[in-house]
């Protein structure tokens, strides 16, 4: 075992000592063990092991530590710390900028204990709550995260978004020059709309493929290799980009087969043949189909719609009439009640804007009690009045508690226009307890909306684990709502689900869960998502107009259009 092991492994214990507060001699003379075996300059494998405690700053007690990880490769204390410690907070600590002392308040004071759920708290504003947190310190943490995320080589849609287009417009200008009629497009997981992208692959056609075949490796934004018919490099960051340059009677027979997933490609080509093709509409129309926007190509039954001319019209960003499930300074939202009302009118055009701030279950989030939700309803009927005809609806997000129960009696939810039901505490659940929980929760007369349904958070924290079906069946039964919460670490209810509820009958509402007005833009996401669900415009509340959703609202789902 070489030093720097030696010394990183004295170094976590020291660390994982000072989360669980132990002795501080202690921790501290391990901790300057840890500088000490990290500059010595031998290797201590290489000394005899009964005269390590006469190197200056290792005594008796550390010489044996040192001993019991060169002779077994272990060490018993350490193994039995970590055995009282999440794993994710032992992630934690490798996090640039996070120490012991930090990641404590985040675990025993906000109870998180997962890289996700930290990333997650950023976005909501909620360290800064915390002692010796500021906003500065609360970006530093997300950007180290978001560093730390993306050397896993895998990347959430939005972080992938902005990179992409940059590059796509540089790549464009660049070939422009070369083939002034130059045709070129994003393709795969990008083109899909995917919630998660382990690639970019890019087609370009062209006239004079040589060219740019032999140029594309200087292109100046990327560091290329031929490799698999494909220029190939992985940016810096960790994700992995491919180009493909073919002949421009070849770019939409390309284009559309490195789009679709592969079963879906196939079963559409087996139909129109092998081209060539003018366009991807040409392609589908030669296999006897209706068009297949981009989203939908995975395999599911939009084959099957297509043949039948049942393709739904699927929604876009500009069928929103309002932004539902949204928080404020009330709570642990980072702008004002009236500046959310105030950006979603004047900034986004908006109709009206639901307010859902957190429950008095929520106290971690300075969660509304009895007495400030009558506050809270008094400044919205005075900013309603001066806004109107815009609208600020009066919403909650009460938590759904262990048994099921929404953590308000009746006589305070029947004062909301609309109750978003949501799980916020004890999620790790069993599918049957889990179920039973939301189920109940639905059953409420008051829940309008069931809030992100699993608690997953993308590639940190897998969701609770529940019988869809059964959730699904229950919102139908119920009128319940059920949220596509648009923050793109959640995507909660997953697309894969959208086309039970749709042929359930149950609406979808593209709610941000925004905590500040920059987080109101993540419906953008929300949106896609839904139209890789199968979402149209008629089939989700929030682009219901000011009337409709009023109407909506009074009557819990009776006389929605349909």
């Amino acid at each position: 075992m070489e030093n720097k092991t030696i010394a990183r492994t004295l170094r976590l214990l020291s660390q994982l000592m000072e989360l669980h507060e132990e002795n501080p001699f202690k921790i501290k003379s391990i901790a300057n063990a840890y500088f000490k075996v990290d500059k010595l300059p031998f290797a201590l494998k290489d000394k005899p092991l009964d005269e390590l405690d006469k190197i200056d700053g290792i005594g008796k007690g550390l010489a044996s530590k040192i001993v019991e990880l060169l002779q077994t490769g272990a060490l018993q204390e350490l193994n039995e710390i970590l055995e009282r410690t999440p794993e994710g907070i032992v992630e934690m600590l490798a996090i640039k900028g996070i120490g012991p002392k930090k990641i404590f308040i985040i675990w025993r004071t906000l109870g998180i204990e997962s890289i996700g759920e930290l990333y997650y708290a950023c976005n909501e504003n909620r360290l800064i709550e915390a002692k010796g947190f500021g906003l500065k310190t609360q970006e530093e943490i997300k950007n180290a995260i978001e560093f730390k995320l993306a050397a896993n080589g895998r990347f959430l849609y939005a972080q992938v978004e902005g990179f992409a287009k940059t590059l796509f417009i540089q790549l464009a200008n660049w070939a422009g020059k070369i083939d002034k009629d130059v045709i070129l497009g994003f393709a795969g997981q990008y083109r899909r709309a995917c919630e998660i992208v382990d690639e970019l692959e890019i087609v370009i056609g062209t006239e004079n493929s040589d060219v740019i075949k032999q140029k594309l490796p200087a292109f100046e934004a990327l560091s290329l290799i031929e490799a698999q018919q494909a220029y190939i490099c992985t940016t810096e960051a960790g994700l992995r980009i491919k180009i493909f340059v073919v002949e421009k009677s070849a770019f939409y027979l390309e284009w559309f087969t490195l789009t679709g997933n592969k079963e879906h490609a196939e079963k559409v080509l087996a139909l129109a043949g092998g081209g060539p093709f003018a366009n991807e509409e040409e392609i589908y129309s030669k296999a006897g189909l209706a068009f297949i926007e981009p989203e939908l190509r995975e395999d599911f039954n939009e084959i099957e719609l297509a043949k039948a001319n049942k393709l739904p019209t699927l929604i876009q960003y500009k069928d929103l009439k309002g932004s539902l499930h949204n928080h404020s300074t009330w709570s642990d939202g980072v702008h004002t009640l009236e500046q959310m009302a105030v950006y979603c009118k004047e900034n986004l055009n908006l109709q009206y804007l639901g307010i859902c701030d957190h429950s008095k279950t929520a106290v971690y989030a300075k969660g509304l009690n009895e007495q400030r939700v009558f506050g809270q309803h008094q400044e919205i009927d005075e900013l309603n009045e001066k806004l109107a005809p815009f609208k600020i609806f009066k919403g909650i997000e009460s938590d759904i508690l262990n048994d099921g129960s929404l953590d308000y009696p009746d006589e305070i939810l029947k004062t909301f226009d609309f109750v978003v039901a949501s799980v916020h505490s004890n999620l790790r659940m069993d599918e049957a307890k889990a179920t039973a929980r939301l189920l109940k929760a639905i059953e409420n007369p008051y829940t309008t909306i069931l809030g992100h349904p699993t608690g997953r958070l993308l590639l940190s924290r897998a969701g609770y684990p529940i019988d869809y079906k059964k959730i699904i069946d229950a919102c139908a039964a119920n009128k319940v709502v059920i949220e596509i919460n648009a923050n793109p670490l959640r995507l909660d209810l997953d697309w894969r689900w959208h086309r039970y509820a749709l042929e359930k009958g149950v609406l979808l509402s593209v709610n941000p869960d925004a905590h500040r007005t920059e987080g109101f833009h993540d419906m953008h996401y929300g949106i896609l998502v839904g139209r890789k669900g199968g979402l149209s415009a008629d089939k989700c509340l929030n682009a219901f107009s000011l009337e409709e959703i009023a109407a909506y609202f009074d009557g819990k789902g009776f006389g929605f259009r349909v």
